[in-house]
């Protein structure tokens, strides 16, 4: 059976696309193969996967790269998870389709610990929303 091949793309892979690639890899198993990327690299930030250790998903072993790596491969779908990263990428060599969720980039929270890290919840959740409804249908 041929997998489903997912990109996420975010402007610096740090969080929002982060966490798309573990959900959908937590949530869909082995129907997808999930990736993520930026238009640069940084780290995976430690609330982002904190929020995501509370449902059950690690994804504290993923590491951030740069979408070049991923430019020859074909994709049955490429989605940009921020709007910088939707306009830096508008076209996506190998892609079979083009989606684009904005969600807000929840590592420029403020606020104590606790507060920023229910900022990091709450993208969560609505990225777990869109894949149920536009990849998990």
């Amino acid at each position: 059976m041929n997998k489903t091949r997912v990109l996420f793309l975010c402007t610096h892979n740090s969080a929002r696309s982060q966490m798309a690639e573990g959900l959908l890899r937590h949530l869909a198993g082995d129907r997808f193969e999930a990736h993520s990327a930026g238009t640069e690299a940084t780290h995976v930030r430690p609330l982002a996967a904190r929020a995501m250790s509370e449902i059950g998903t690690d994804i504290s072993g993923q590491e951030s790269k740069t979408l070049d790596r991923y430019l020859r491969e074909p994709f049955d779908y490429v989605v940009t998870v921020c709007d910088a990263a939707n306009e830096a990428c508008p076209v996506f060599p190998g892609a079979k389709e083009r989606l684009h969720w904005s969600f807000p980039d929840p590592s420029r929270a403020t606020g104590t610990e606790e507060e920023r890290l229910g900022v990091f919840r709450a993208v969560r959740d609505e990225i777990r929303a869109r894949i149920e409804q536009d990849l998990l249908r």
